[in-house]
């Protein structure tokens, strides 16, 4: 008989997830000068505000950058710098730092943030033209490193900082710090923590150890803020608190939405909102990008369909005009769906740009790094990449892929969730819903416990959904009864039949009422 988990062994195993944990607490958070040229970039920052130099940010249109971008114009204007802030449309500029968009500026001193560990030749250019660059980022190092004024990124293989895992918004905080403590100034550097846990959390950042704590107390702050683009979220979506589950699958994909669509700058304005109806106003144009968004990902998914090779590793897939804002998300889509990585590439004239996802333990930016000779550029992380090449190459790229993936091991693609075992339905409760709450947020490195439901009847079967796409069971064992939905289910269960189910748990309030809400992975 197979030994069912109680809420004294649930506890117990999450625990253990943190024991090594170095930093518990905000006072325990590495200090800025653990940083490679961390002092040496602030030192020029704060000469060039004392001179009155030209500054100017370049940010990136995704979560992270955007509130990366954020945090550095918001610094500069409480302190009274003049800047000029500026965030690369997708379509337009491409991604990063290009040399169109430094020739667009007129700033004696550039700094990047969450990008620029790739741009070489604006490097150059800058070096050329006096302009001092400094590039804080945290991508994957590349081989031929920017020769700018200073590079802050803690992937640097000479970089002290304890934690190369962090997004980009927090190596630009930590830059924020470091220039505060140069100018001797009084700046309440936890104002950001509201905005940055979104950013930690949009970029799959791991959620343990300074990242956890810094997710922990941002939500709180969240939940605090009086940043009116956090009301407006509050007020739009009738939400009393904001959790970690709402940044996940609420705000990331708004923040995220505008820079797919059209431009990024809509989420920068949002953020910085100066009053409500402002951010109203700015939010309710944001919520029609992303259900734009939505359609596009919708068409771009079938579309891809077509291109899944049951026999092969990896999944390609490419198609002229493709909305390239959303090829990143089908990736995604792709990857979970199939249980292998995916690449989805948009042509146009003549030239494919495409997006990367991993799988399991699987590094894809390692994969595509492989490919670089017939390559026009690549970057990125582990789990998520980019990269360019012309159309025509794109059926050798694809060729190469299928190859390069063939001989790996099948446990790199091990997908499987974090199942902590079978548990009897009488444990479920408002009681394991607290204990699961304490050991939040969920995520990279502290994945959301699955549990095993085994021989449960089906007491009611419902579809629910515009598209009628969602599955609504209330499960009974002859004592308990269970809600449950099984969101975009591929299996159906009959009234009266006995399954066997994997769910993770979550909380529904309704008008109040808190119950536990099986949410269904898998019918078994």
């Amino acid at each position: 008989m197979t030994n069912k988990l109680t809420k004294v062994d649930i506890q117990s195993i999450l625990s253990k997830r943190f024991e090594k944990d170095e930093c518990t607490k905000l006072e325990e958070l590495p200090k800025p000068n653990c940083f490679k040229d961390m002092d040496k970039a602030s030192s020029r920052i704060v000469a060039a505000i004392k001179n009155d130099e030209k500054i100017a940010i370049v940010g990136d249109y995704d979560v992270d950058g955007v509130v990366s971008s954020v945090i550095m114009s918001t610094f500069f204007d409480d302190i009274g710098v003049e800047y000029e802030a500026i965030i690369p449309n997708r379509f337009h500029d491409g991604y990063g730092l290009s040399l169109h968009i430094i020739k667009k500026l007129d700033a004696k001193v550039i700094i990047t943030v969450d990008n620029g560990i790739s741009a070489v030749d604006s490097a150059r250019y800058c070096k050329e033209n006096g302009i001092d660059l400094i590039i804080t980022d945290h991508h994957s190092i590349p081989s031929i490193v920017p020769d700018a004024y200073a590079i802050v990124n803690p992937k640097q293989r000479d970089c002290q900082f304890p934690n190369c895992e962090i997004c980009g918004a927090q190596v630009a905080w930590y830059l924020v710090a470091s220039i505060k403590g140069k100018l001797k100034i009084k700046y309440d550097l936890s104002s950001f923590l509201d905005i940055l846990c979104i950013a930690i959390m949009a970029d799959m950042m791991e959620l343990k150890d300074m990242n956890r704590v810094m997710v922990k107390k941002g939500i709180l702050a969240l939940n605090q803020s009086k940043r009116p683009a956090f009301e407006a979220v509050k007020k739009f979506f009738s939400k009393k608190t904001l959790e970690s589950d709402e940044i996940s699958y609420l705000i990331a994909p708004l923040i995220n939405s505008s820079g797919r669509m059209e431009d990024a700058k809509f989420s920068y304005n949002f953020l910085k909102s100066q009053n409500i109806d402002d951010a109203m106003n700015r939010l309710e144009y944001i919520v029609s990008l992303n259900n734009s968004r939505k359609d596009e990902e919708k068409l771009l998914f079938e579309a891809s369909l077509p291109y899944v090779k049951e026999d092969e590793n990896i999944i390609i897939a490419w198609g002229e005009a493709w909305h390239e804002g959303v090829s990143g998300i089908v990736a995604s889509r792709l990857s979970k769906r199939f249980k292998k990585p995916a690449i989805v590439f948009s042509i146009t004239d003549n030239k494919a740009k495409g997006s990367a996802r991993g799988v399991g333990e699987l590094d894809i930016l390692s994969l595509i790094t492989l490919q670089q000779e017939i390559l026009l550029g690549f970057g990125g992380h582990k789990g998520a990449a980019g990269a360019s090449l012309m159309a025509d190459k794109l059926e050798e790229f694809r060729d190469r892929m299928y190859a390069s993936t063939r001989d790996i091991e099948p446990s790199k693609f091990n997908t499987n969730p974090d199942v902590l075992g079978e548990i009897d339905p009488s444990e479920i409760d408002f009681e394991l819903l607290e204990i699961l709450e304490k050991f939040e947020p969920y995520g990279q490195k502290n994945p959301k416990p699955n549990f095993i439901l085994k021989d449960i009847c089906v007491k009611i079967n419902k579809k629910i959904g515009k598209d009628k796409n969602h599955l609504k069971l209330i499960l009974y064992d002859g004592v308990n009864t269970l809600e449950s939905i099984f969101f975009n289910f591929d299996k159906d269960a009959k009234v009266g039949e006995k399954v066997d189910i994997l769910f993770t748990l979550s909380k529904n309030d309704y008008r109040g009422l808190v119950t536990p809400q099986l949410i269904i992975k898998e019918i078994l």
